[in-house]
């Protein structure tokens, strides 16, 4: 099978890691997987904040987000990606398509992860500002989504795929 087709296959949301951080060269990589991601008109409309060894921050927006357990499920690397506020009608797609190559980027390399929507609610209380001066989103950004990273400690199975999903046009 198709190496790229076998990772859409195989990776699953990983919601247990190691306590362990990740190499220099596996976060250089998710970066380059990032920045290579498409856009619309390539206007590249995101911001990527890489977070590692910073839990009092991680901790903030758990709290923040009114949850009482981990939303990052204790990985080492969780990277928000955020955009211009009001930005161009596409950009929430152009920061889900770059979630997704940061997704089977880490699983290309062995690692789990989670795609996480959960953060926003963090955003969206007071705590808010300050939580994106200390990710440095970019003045006029706001948070769109992230992403988990990490040395998986959990698996589980695919989840089933609905009947119905497609229809051919003809």
């Amino acid at each position: 099978m198709n190496e790229v087709l076998k990772a859409i296959s195989d990776r699953r949301s990983i919601r247990g890691y190691k306590d362990e951080p990740l190499k220099k060269e596996q976060v250089d990589a998710l970066v380059k997987a990032a920045l290579e991601s498409p856009s619309a008109r390539n206007l590249q409309p995101w911001h990527f904040s890489f977070l590692q060894g910073r839990r009092d921050i991680l901790d903030m927006i758990n709290e923040a987000a009114g949850v009482k357990t981990d939303i990052f499920y204790g990985a080492p690397l969780v990277v928000f990606i955020s955009a211009a506020k009001g930005a161009y009608f596409f950009t929430p797609i152009d920061c889900g398509i770059a979630v997704e190559n940061l997704a089977l980027a880490a699983h290309s390399m062995g690692l789990g992860s989670v795609i996480l929507g959960m953060p926003r609610a963090a955003f969206e209380t007071d705590k808010g500002e300050e939580i994106c001066k200390l990710l440095k989103f970019p003045e006029d950004h706001e948070f769109k989504i992230a992403i988990a990273i990490g040395i998986p400690t959990t698996t589980k199975e695919a989840h089933p795929i609905g009947e119905g999903k497609v229809d051919f046009v003809d």
